[in-house]
């Protein structure tokens, strides 16, 4: 049995009061206290949320620093041992050219000997 455009209208038209005796359309009003009571308290959860990750963002930054110092620390301890390597391995080298002389003049001072010998004989 199909409706009629009549009868589709009248449910139309009525379909509000309806719900609204059987107080379904509008809520009553103590459901209504409890949706915004449970609105405040997530509001305020959400609040307090936004709190915490405030306070673990800041201690995250302050790690971070701490890093950054630690790095910089540790940075400052090889520039120095750097600098103290490079002292070492100058000092060396001016050792090692003072005996590579030593010994080009030693050579050298042979080498004429064994000339001015060869001249005589």
């Amino acid at each position: 049995m199909a409706l009629a455009q009549e009868d589709i209208a009248f449910i139309k038209a009525h379909l509000g009061e309806w719900l609204a005796e059987q107080s379904l359309g509008k809520p009553p009003v103590v459901y209504e206290i409890e949706l915004r009571e449970r609105m405040v308290r997530v509001e305020e959860e959400l609040k307090h949320q936004r709190e915490l990750m405030r306070q673990g963002f800041e201690q995250m930054d302050k790690r971070f620093e701490q890093v950054d110092k630690r790095f910089e620390a540790m940075q400052a301890s090889m520039d120095k041992r750097f600098e103290q390597m490079d002292k070492r391995f100058d000092e060396m080298l001016k050792r090692h050219d003072q005996q590579f002389f030593w010994l080009v003049g030693f050579i050298a001072t042979g080498v004429g000997l064994v000339i001015a010998a060869l001249r005589y004989l």
